[in-house]
């Protein structure tokens, strides 16, 4: 199946990304390029049917993971924040990844601090704990999913405190790290894990980023 996104800016043509539409990583993509007014084209392939194991995707990413971007000339880009360094090089306005030195080494740091802390900690509760996953995580360890909750909401409460001086994660602007942020706070409602009430901040970052009409790509 292709789908395509809404764009402001001129086609990209001989470019598409290799997608699973529900997952959180091409989402993280596809925010990206909503800000950007990127238009591409997306090719589904669908992970609860396997279609990522299969021969012909391992040629395209032999890691077996999405998203992928496919450049005109064969190249093969795959993951997220590399697909998105690439747009941001060919469309550095807006800036999602920084404009000085410092800019970018504080949004790069803070973007792989959510990531690892936060997105992945909700990644491995679903991936250990959600009955759908079963096929796909072999073996599934409940355990490990019950202990990523914790670490779920460690990461959590940690942004709320980030917040306190700041509109936005990594400064004064919006940027990726506030867009894996979001990926990342939306896909814990598969798992029903809440963030807790006293984290005033954050919910009220939420609340704003997902006003944002990027947020629906």
């Amino acid at each position: 199946m292709i789908c395509r996104q809404t764009a402001k800016l001129p086609r990209i043509e001989k470019v598409k990304i290799y997608q699973e539409s529900r997952a959180p990583n091409p989402r993280r993509v596809r925010i990206f390029l909503a800000e950007k007014g990127v238009d591409i084209e997306y090719q589904q392939v669908n992970i609860m049917d396997g279609d990522h194991k299969k021969p012909e995707f391992a040629r395209i990413n032999p890691l077996h993971r999405l998203p992928v971007l496919e450049l005109g000339d064969g190249t093969m880009i795959a993951e997220s924040v590399s697909i998105c360094r690439y747009f941001e090089e060919l469309h550095p306005e807006p800036a999602l990844m920084g404009k000085t030195a410092k800019e970018k080494a504080l949004i790069d740091m803070y973007q792989r601090q959510v990531e690892f802390n936060l997105l992945a900690a909700i990644a491995m509760c679903f991936r250990h704990q959600h009955p759908a996953m079963a096929k796909l995580e072999v073996p599934q360890v409940a355990e490990w999913g019950k202990a990523n909750h914790d670490r779920a909401l460690s990461a959590m409460i940690w942004l709320n405190d980030v917040l306190k001086d700041r509109e936005f994660i990594a400064g004064d602007t919006f940027s990726i790290a506030d867009i894996t942020a979001l990926v990342a706070i939306d896909f814990r409602k598969v798992m029903h894990i809440e963030i807790p009430d006293e984290l005033d901040l954050l919910n009220g970052w939420h609340k704003r980023i997902s006003g944002r009409p990027s947020s629906s790509a």
